[in-house]
Formats: structure tokens, C-alpha cells, sequence
């Protein structure tokens, strides 16, 4: 659950012995061999505010990959949880340069701390008065201010949220339990121009939205879905995914390009679109984009003869229809001694299958399991490998 900060904690943090006692925390180790012998030590030194200080020092490690630049930030662990990371931040900013931005639900400020380079003005607020407090040291050359975001306080400005999707430790996945509920958000707001920040499982046909959705993965994994109003897309765009990469690299695809492709017989590879393409609904866009085609109509893998720079494909050795014996006696006579099974559209569990296929060999392969043509069908591949520029 994390520490409950108080004010008093947060005064004790802002004065300069707070502050000294912050880097005397940090100078800790907190591992597993010395966790006891540390957090003994900062209660025996400063008992009053202990927890507010090995709470900041510990999840301020803990998020300095997914914050940038925070490490003399106030933290919560549920806050920084829900944050968004720094360099997906930077896109949604990008998107918003030179506009008066407020950001309704600005928690700690990790939005806020990127807008306030590219926005003409970046405003944040929130209902609860520590993690305000927290954003206005962590931003301060930002403008924060108390407000409940389903009650406009700005005119003119942009209104980025991001509703809080747990409680008690746990994910809520019902749009209307968020907090604030999204589809009260949606009806503060309407006809303003608004980007909201929500889960990518969130369904995005159960919303009452004409706008677009993106859905935004980092270096593979899926991070979030932003809802953005009509006048903060391009023209004709609904559903966008966008592909980023620690190293700066961007891979964008839209619902306004052709998905005009084939359903045929598998070529030399089988290639798994990154999550975001698959969230955003785009794999047969994706797949017209690369000159791909489907091994079937309503499976996300696609198939070709080349895979995209960049993305990961599997080189198909053999193929037969599923069965536990016939892949245990493929493989084996393959000498394989390790394998990665992907599964789309079929009932099977890697982690049951794995062991039934009782491997003793040396050679490390690709099982990929497909629903085609209403058949289950394994296909033993190479391990994946990433396509390079042609």
C-alpha cells in the first residue's frame, strides 16, 4: 500500500535538515542483506518522518528508468505506479507544443514536468492536497492549484487526464470505476479539446468517443491508450499506434492507410506486429504498409518472405497441424533443448506445454501456435531474430 505522507512530512523534507537527512537516507543501500540494519538506522535518527523518508529514497530508485531526471523528486509508490513514463510523456507533448495545457489530474507532476518545456502554458491540479504539494516542488516552475477535474477551472486550454485506475492495490478495468469516472469526464469536457490517458485493455468500442484512439507502446511493451478529441487529430483518424523506443526511434501506422491484404498459405516468416499495432486494431494496415498477409482473417500474426527492419520474425522450419506428440517429436528430432511458444487464438498454455514436451537436446527454438483455418497449427521455427534495413 506505501507510506501515507503527511504534511509534516513533506515540511520536514522542504527544510534543510529534511533535506540532509533525504541524502543521508539515500546514501543506504535498503538491499536485501542490509534492509534491516538501514531502515533501523533512519528511525533511530530521524523517528518522527522515517517512513516518509525511506518510502521517498526506495521508489525514487525504483522509477529512475520510468521517470527521467526524478531523482531529487517527491514519490509516492502508488503514484509513481500510475505515472506515465518520461518518454512517453514527451510524445503526448510533442503533440501538444505551443498550446495551454491542463493537465486536471497531475498527481506528482510527471506530466507536468515535460509539458512545461513544449507548452505555451502547463497548468496542473488535483483533489488530493500532498500529491499537490509534491507536483508544485517536483514542477515548480509549473502553475498548480486544487481542483476536482470534473470541474473546469481554465478556459482555452487543452485538458490532458489521466483517471485513477486503482484502488487498493488493484487495477480497475470498468471505465466507469475510474476515478474520475471516464464517461463523467468525457461530459465535463465535451466539445473542448481533451486527451485522456487510459489503460490499453481498456474497450474502446464500450466508450462514447468520435475521436482518436492511440495506443502507445515502449521499447515492446504496451503502456497506455489516449483517447484524443476531434480538434487534436488529424483528419479521418481513429485508431493510431505508435511504436517508440528508448533509443529516440518512432514507428507510427494509422487507421487512414489501405489494409488491403490477402489471406494465403504462409511464406518464409511469421511475423508477431508489436502490441500497439495489435491494441490499435491495425495489423491488416500494418501488414499492407510491409507487404505482408494473413495466415488467417482473425489472427493478429502475419506472414511474408521478409520481416520489417526493426521487428521480430520467425524464420518457419516446419509446420503441421497441433498435436502434443507430433511438436514433442518434431522437436526432438530437431535436438532441441529449449523453445519459446507463442499462442494466438488456441487454448493451450505455454507454461502446462512446455514440460509434456520433455526436451533433452542443445538447440534453442521458436514454437508459434495458431488458430488457421479453424485448425490449430504449430509451426517450428528459428529463434525469433529482429529484420534489419534491407
Amino acid at each position: 500500500m506505501g507510506y501515507d505522507f503527511t504534511d509534516a512530512d513533506l515540511d520536514f523534507m522542504h527544510s534543510e535538515v529534511g533535506m540532509e537527512a533525504l541524502d543521508a537516507a539515500d546514501g543506504l543501500e535498503f538491499g536485501t542483506r542490509t534492509a534491516v540494519r538501514d531502515i533501523s538506522s533512519i528511525r533511530e535518527r530521524f523517528p518522527a518522518h522515517a517512513g516518509a523518508l525511506i518510502e521517498t529514497v526506495t521508489v525514487r530508485r525504483k522509477a529512475r528508468v520510468k521517470l527521467l531526471d526524478s531523482d531529487r523528486w517527491w514519490v509516492t509508490d502508488e503514484a509513481v505506479q500510475q505515472a506515465t513514463p518520461t518518454l512517453v510523456a514527451r510524445r503526448r507533448a510533442a503533440r501538444l507544443a505551443g498550446r495551454r495545457v491542463h493537465d486536471v489530474t497531475c498527481s506528482i507532476g510527471s506530466e507536468l514536468s515535460v509539458l512545461i518545456g513544449t507548452a505555451e502554458l502547463a497548468v496542473g491540479s488535483d483533489l488530493d492536497p500532498i500529491r499537490l504539494r509534491m507536483a508544485a516542488h517536483n514542477v515548480p516552475d509549473a502553475t498548480v492549484l486544487r481542483a476536482d477535474a470534473l470541474t473546469p477551472t481554465t478556459r482555452d486550454t487543452v485538458v490532458v487526464a489521466d483517471p485513477g485506475r486503482r484502488a487498493g492495490g488493484r487495477r480497475r478495468h470498468d471505465p466507469a470505476a475510474l476515478q474520475p469516472p471516464l464517461p463523467d469526464l468525457l461530459d465535463a469536457y465535451r466539445g473542448r479539446d481533451l486527451a485522456v490517458k487510459c489503460a490499453p485493455g481498456l474497450d474502446f468500442d464500450s466508450v462514447d468517443w468520435a475521436g482518436e484512439v492511440e495506443v502507445v507502446s515502449l521499447d515492446g511493451g504496451v503502456r497506455e491508450a489516449c483517447l484524443w478529441s476531434e480538434g487534436l487529430s488529424e483528419n479521418g483518424v481513429r485508431r493510431r499506434a505508435a511504436v517508440l523506443r528508448s533509443d529516440g526511434g518512432v514507428f507510427e501506422i494509422t487507421d487512414s492507410e489501405s489494409d488491403d491484404i490477402p489471406v494465403r498459405p504462409p511464406g518464409s516468416y511469421i511475423v508477431d506486429p508489436d502490441g500497439a499495432v495489435v491494441r490499435a486494431g491495425l495489423v491488416r494496415h500494418y501488414g499492407a504498409r510491409f507487404g505482408l498477409w494473413q495466415l488467417d482473417p482473425r489472427i493478429a500474426y502475419l506472414t511474408g518472405d521478409t520481416v520489417p527492419a526493426g521487428v521480430r520474425g520467425f524464420r518457419i522450419l516446419e509446420q503441421a497441424k497441433f498435436s502434443e506428440k507430433v511438436l514433442r517429436q518434431q522437436l526432438n528430432r530437431m535436438d532441441c533443448g529449449s523453445v519459446e511458444i507463442l499462442v494466438r487464438g488456441v487454448d493451450v498454455d505455454p507454461a502446462l506445454l512446455r514440460p509434456k514436451l520433455k526436451l533433452r537436446g542443445s538447440v534453442a527454438l521458436s514454437v508459434v501456435i495458431a488458430r488457421v483455418d479453424r485448425s490449430a497449427v504449430a509451426f517450428v521455427c528459428a529463434p525469433g531474430a529482429v529484420g534489419q534495413p534491407v
